[in-house]
């Protein structure tokens, strides 16, 4: 069984996607039909332990009081893009990684355009900080839901380091 809830945050609502042991989905709420097709509307709007637990943790990181978020995760695509939401998670709070930093990273140098590919179809914001992938000229570019955000949870975290 999967559980959806919406969370209401500072400025923007936050869909969440739970089963019993995992967080699935956790997006800003401007992709609902992409949702629909991703799980089949097979959801109740409930909650459970695992949305209950997403929904504290992130409250307070917007309340700039957590760092680091310990809920579990799945993500169920290639392994190629798994490797690199592992290494998402490492960037540390506050700090910004280019998109060549992650394919470095991860011993795989020349796919810089794979990386900026797996970091856009990371369904699980926040949590797992593409927010925190930059340009290797340090320019912000584009994120999934909307420049505006990116910009907003960067300038969060920097005000909270």
């Amino acid at each position: 069984m999967k559980y959806r809830q919406y969370f209401q945050f500072p400025i923007w609502k936050i869909e969440a996607i739970a089963d019993d042991k995992y967080l699935l989905y956790l997006w800003f709420c401007n992709e609902e039909k992409f949702v629909e097709k991703l799980f089949w509307n097979e959801f109740i709007n409930k909650s459970n332990n695992i949305l209950d637990n997403t929904k504290n943790q992130l409250k307070e990181y917007f309340e700039g009081k957590r760092k680091v978020f310990n809920i579990p995760l799945k993500y169920d695509w290639t392994e190629f893009q798994k490797k690199v939401w592992r290494e998402l998670q490492k960037i540390p709070y506050w700090e910004t990684w280019s998109y060549q930093d992650i394919a470095k990273n991860i011993n795989s140098p020349y796919a810089v355009r794979a990386v900026g590919w797996a970091n856009h179809i990371n369904r699980i914001s926040i949590i797992i900080p593409c927010h925190r992938v930059i340009w290797k000229n340090w320019k912000i570019v584009w994120y999934g839901g909307g420049i505006d955000k990116k910009i907003y949870l960067l300038e969060l975290e920097k005000e909270n380091k």
